[in-house]
């Protein structure tokens, strides 16, 4: 029998998925709790339309919508659009790149788990006590002035999540540099390994600022230090600063993979090499060296004065031009290419016009003085959803069905997914798109009711009809994955048949160790190529041999756990008798498993080279 098989079963299972540190099943690890996180993000924003559907709604009360409100935001920025972007690039780029793994298997493990015990800590906010009420950026004036513990919930949960974060930034970052396949140089890499790499530079710059700010605004609550508080001499738009530095950057992290992901549909499904793939490149790190420039056009109305705010208008204007060669690059792309209108590409299809239409009233918003009347109106709400749905979520619907074979060695079903899309389509701009006149109607942001007679009885009611059908898109796509788990036909490793890059060399899903010998890379699209010569598979770089692979770990698991033990004890340390003693219990158990952790004699197990050519299961790269 192999050293490497596995048990079955359900607890088997379990226990599988608990200690793994397989980048592959990571990425399923991030697709559920991401997912899970989406679904709850989106049953928010359903209460927030219902709400605001009539004049005068007595739907939720005027508290109970900020929750609402601020909670939705949160929780899809946070914990659902970055960690299910984090699933594909934990599912794709080692692949993409040749590697067996990513450079810190045990890191990634981490990442995740500090991930959800963060998420799940913000969450439980709604059962103790009421959850935070500050806006998804919770302004200091306001976080402050809260007198509940939802915004303790926000800041010490935030702050673990975003303890993995980071974590997995800096591992993408090792993996791509150290880790590429013999051939694989800089510009053969992938689009979407290139923008797993400067979102993962940027996520290494981005994410201190918050962590920063996050202390700051513990110490503030908790000990009655007073970096914010105006009253005792501290700065209340710091916080904006510190959240903006972040904050912006941040759109750039979450875009820059669905770019990625838009750059592989296109090329696959127009069956033609990306066009100006260079240009592309340059103009991924040129969006990603810019969007730490552009922070404070989020504060064009405090009082920075004239000349701030006229860098800070020409640096986002600036960032307008590299996001334009991208999208004449798309284009170009699928200019005389034989087109395959499947539903990824019906998706990268009708994210070109929605996303531009963001990207124009952004440049409206760049405007400084026009800022003034835009700022804090609905105009700003339809603008930010057209770029955060019209570009973030429909990459992570088109990377759902183009990736979901490669992850799970099924194809979800094509018709479902079509109507799926023409649900979302049709939902997401009758939600968004009277939005803008809203604004410039002069509804204000973050209102939990209206008057009738000010003409915006039907604008809402129709942004709220949209909602719905929304709803609807993400539900008939949860049947879809559903039926197709259920018929579970298998596939094989190239299920479109126009795979041009290496994920499509191994099978569905590919065997933990990815690749029996690391591939020869000779150009770019590099599985492309060996097809063009008629090749089933990859050239091999290596002669066949043993494989080492990491251990798995329930480590990861219990260092998170014991964090989040820890942030429930310095919430309640001063309330309970026995809030101290559990914060030190927290501590003690994360920084045990960390001690553990080192002295444990663990140096992973080799898969021998008989039981490789043994192995059925991997129809990849082959001698």
């Amino acid at each position: 029998m192999s050293t490497y098989a596995q048990k079955k079963g359900f607890g088997a299972t379990l226990w599988d998925f608990l200690t793994t540190v397989d980048h592959k099943k990571i990425a399923i690890l991030y697709l559920i709790a991401g997912g899970f996180f989406f679904i709850l993000g989106g049953l928010e924003a359903l209460f927030i339309r219902i709400q605001l559907a009539v004049p005068n709604n007595d739907f939720v009360s005027a508290g109970f919508y900020n929750e609402i409100l601020t909670m939705h935001g949160t929780t899809m920025i946070f914990l659902a659009a970055m960690p299910l972007l984090f699933a594909f690039m934990n599912a794709v780029m080692p692949l993409q790149i040749g590697a067996r793994d990513v450079a810190f298997p045990f890191l990634n493990a981490l990442g995740f788990w500090l991930f959800f015990f963060g998420g799940l800590f913000l969450n439980l906010s709604w059962f103790m006590g009421g959850a935070p009420d500050a806006g998804w950026t919770s302004y200091a004036s306001l976080s402050l002035a809260s007198n509940t513990h939802g915004i303790d919930f926000y800041a010490l949960g935030l702050q673990i999540s975003g303890a993995g974060t980071l974590i997995g930034g800096i591992n993408f970052l090792v993996t791509i540099i150290t880790m590429r396949a013999p051939g694989m140089t800089y510009m053969r890499m992938p689009l979407f390994t290139w923008t797993t790499f400067v979102t993962s530079a940027l996520i290494l710059f981005a994410f201190p600022p918050l962590t920063v700010g996050l202390f700051l605004l513990i110490f503030d609550r908790m000990f009655g230090a007073n970096f914010f508080d105006v009253a005792n001499g501290g700065n209340t738009i710091i916080w904006e600063h510190l959240f903006w530095i972040f904050g912006h950057p941040e759109v750039y992290i979450l875009i820059l993979p669905s770019f990625g992901i838009f750059s592989e549909i296109f090329s696959i499904f127009s069956r033609k090499r990306l066009f100006g793939y260079s240009s592309m490149v340059f103009a991924t790190v040129l969006i990603g060296f810019l969007g730490f420039m552009v922070w404070a056009h989020h504060m064009f109305t405090t009082g920075l004065g004239p000349v701030a705010n006229a860098i800070f208008a020409v640096a986002t204007m600036a960032i307008a031009v590299p996001t334009g060669i991208k999208i004449f690059n798309w284009l170009f792309t699928m200019w005389g290419g034989s087109i395959k209108f499947t539903t990824p590409m019906l998706w990268a299809t009708a994210f070109i016009p929605s996303f531009v239409a963001g990207g124009v009233t952004g440049v409206m918003l760049a405007t400084a003085p026009a800022d003034y009347q835009y700022h804090d109106s609905y105009f700003v709400v339809a603008h930010f959803h057209y770029v955060i749905v019209g570009g973030v979520v429909f990459a992570l619907l088109a990377g759902t069905h183009l990736y979901w074979p490669k992850m799970f060695g099924t194809m979800l079903n094509e018709t479902m997914g079509k109507i799926t899309f023409w649900l979302f389509l049709i939902g997401f701009h009758l939600t968004f798109f009277i939005q803008h006149f809203l604004g410039l109607m002069g509804m204000p942001r973050r209102i939990f009711t209206f008057l009738p007679g000010q003409g915006l009885e039907t604008g809402n009611l129709v942004s709220s009809i949209g909602a719905a059908l929304m709803a609807i898109a993400v539900v008939l796509l949860l049947v879809n994955i559903v039926m197709t788990s259920v018929k579970n036909e298998k596939v094989g490793n190239d299920p479109w048949g126009d795979g041009r890059t290496l994920e499509w060399a191994v099978a569905s899903p590919p065997p933990f160790y990815n690749f029996k010998q690391l591939p020869l890379v000779r150009g770019l699209d590099a599985y492309w190529l060996e097809k063009m010569e008629g090749k089933s598979g990859m050239t091999p770089a290596e002669p066949l041999g043993d494989i080492h692979m990491p251990n798995s770990s329930f480590t990861p698991f219990v260092i998170a756990l014991g964090l989040f033990i820890a942030a429930f004890g310095a919430m309640y340390r001063t309330e309970y008798s026995w809030g101290l003693a559990v914060l030190i219990g927290g501590f003690v158990v994360t920084f045990g498993a960390m001690f553990f952790r080192s002295i444990k004699d663990d140096h992973g197990f080799h898969i021998h080279k008989e039981d490789l050519m043994d192995d059925e299961n991997d129809k990849g790269v082959k001698a």
